[in-house]
């Protein structure tokens, strides 16, 4: 059985999940722009380390508050 987390989710088109499977982390980014991608880490700190570039404060300015609970929401899987 493998555990899901949603990370957030906006509307069935704009989310992003984690499922953990054993060691193995993958991150499902669905948008309505991009469609879906996943992407697959082998350890949290691989996980995190594309979460921080993916998530670059420069995307966030005025919303600071929402990055900031994305990357703690993943630093809790």
């Amino acid at each position: 059985m493998f555990k899901k987390h949603e990370i957030f989710k906006t509307d069935k088109y704009n989310m992003l999940t984690v499922e953990v499977q054993g060691k193995t982390l993958i991150v499902r980014e669905i948008s309505d722009q991009w469609g879906e991608e996943c992407h697959t880490f082998v350890s949290r700190p691989e996980m995190m380390h594309w979460a921080e570039n993916r998530f670059k404060p420069a995307q966030f300015v005025g919303r600071e508050e929402e990055r900031e609970n994305i990357l703690k929401a993943l630093k809790d899987v």
